[in-house]
């Protein structure tokens, strides 16, 4: 009797094993990917300038928030500065000189926050990475921080 169980149980096993082989993953593979042919492309996202991430939209006073921006500082002294100078000069990535004067508040915080996703589908953020050959480190700055980052950016670009 007990060799009747082990028969069984090695037929059980064998049988498992040869329902998880490659042979019938790859014809579960090719069946997905014959399915996937199918469906219809993606609609390309329109460039609104804001970038692609969690923010959508930013309120900025015509003045700079001094504290605000002292906090951003900081937050940049911490986390940005090993990478990025106040000026246009390149060290690993651009220079921030002039930075909210060509893009939107939102494309910076997006930036800031989303680096990732931002160089894989935003035509500006692909185009800073082809530049400088490096991408940015997402540094989990969270939504609060980025805006601080955004002030003390704006506060820099005032000054300039």
């Amino acid at each position: 009797m007990k060799s009747i169980k082990s028969a069984a149980l090695l037929f059980l096993a064998a049988l498992v094993f040869y329902s998880c082989s490659s042979d019938n993953t790859a014809t579960t593979e090719t069946k997905q990917e014959s399915g996937l042919a199918h469906q219809a492309p993606a609609a390309p996202v329109e460039d609104d300038g804001k970038g692609i991430g969690p923010i959508t939209s930013v309120e900025v006073g015509a003045e700079i928030d001094e504290a605000l921006a002292a906090e951003g500082k900081s937050i940049f002294e911490g986390k940005c500065s090993a990478c990025h100078q106040l000026s246009d000069q390149k060290v690993v990535g651009p220079g921030m000189a002039g930075v909210t004067e060509r893009r939107k508040p939102e494309w910076v915080m997006n930036m800031i926050i989303n680096p990732e996703e931002m160089t894989k589908k935003d035509p500006a953020a692909k185009k800073l990475l082809a530049e400088h050959l490096t991408q940015m480190t997402n540094q989990n700055i969270n939504e609060t921080d980025a805006r601080a980052l955004l002030e003390f950016l704006r506060q820099n670009d005032k000054n300039s």
